[in-house]
């Protein structure tokens, strides 16, 4: 008696779009990106190889579109934070530093699962290309911020498009901050390490006064209990 033939489930091109990437986020986080194959992808979503390619032309492409998603959903939590109408250039800098910082705060375990996935030596291509990602979506909103400042005369920014571009370099010095800080905490130095995260989240708010030459104590960045809740969180539980 022969096998019935499987039949493969028609699906909408945008929704096989977003199962790719779905799966493939599934197993870069598991087995990281450079061990996950496009064929252990294709098994996961039960695809055939020709379908995969027209989708992604390669993993590389495919890593492309997976941060590039990445980055929109982050400019989504972001947005109405930035484009706030009842607050001025400096209210929303602020109101952007301090939500982020209560949903930090709340999301710090998963934060801490999820950065201790990305910090592995086998997905810093996938980090570093979703920082680009966010950086590059993130730049014009931020550039536009700075220049209404400077119009409503709140700021003073002699280049509004170069400032947004160091102002956000900073992320990059403080995701290394955190990898180190979470190093600590691994090694059972947990004090230290929250001591160490809370002073470079002051010193980071304190840069961003210097070079938009805002009083002191304009910016908290420092959020209590988020240092604590991130570091003591265990990744693998």
């Amino acid at each position: 008696m022969s096998k019935p033939v499987k039949q493969r489930v028609i699906k909408q091109p945008e929704i096989r779009f977003a199962e790719l990437l779905n799966c493939a986020q599934r197993l870069f986080f598991e087995h990281g990106y450079e061990d996950t194959t496009v064929n252990d992808i294709i098994r996961e979503a039960d695809l055939s190889k020709g379908a995969f390619y027209h989708y992604f032309a390669s993993k590389e492409a495919l890593l492309e579109a997976l941060a590039a998603r990445v980055a929109r959903d982050s400019l989504a939590e972001l947005r109405p934070m930035i484009e706030d109408p009842s607050l001025d250039a400096i209210g929303r800098i602020n109101a952007l530093f301090s939500n982020a910082g209560r949903l930090n705060v709340e999301l710090a375990p998963q934060m801490r699962k999820t950065f201790s996935v990305l910090f592995r030596p086998e997905n810093l291509i996938l980090f570093h290309r979703i920082e680009q990602s966010v950086r590059e979506l993130v730049r014009p909103m931020f550039t536009d911020l700075l220049r209404e400042g400077v119009e409503e005369g709140v700021l003073d920014v002699p280049d509004p498009e170069i400032f947004a571009d160091m102002l956000l370099q900073f992320r990059v010095i403080f995701r290394e901050v955190m990898y180190q800080a979470m190093r600590k905490a691994e090694q059972g130095h947990v004090d230290e390490a929250v001591s160490m995260l809370e002073q470079r989240l002051e010193l980071y708010g304190v840069a961003f006064e210097r070079l938009l030459k805002l009083p002191g104590g304009t910016i908290q960045t420092v959020q209590p209990g988020f240092a604590r809740a991130f570091l003591e969180t265990d990744p693998k539980g």
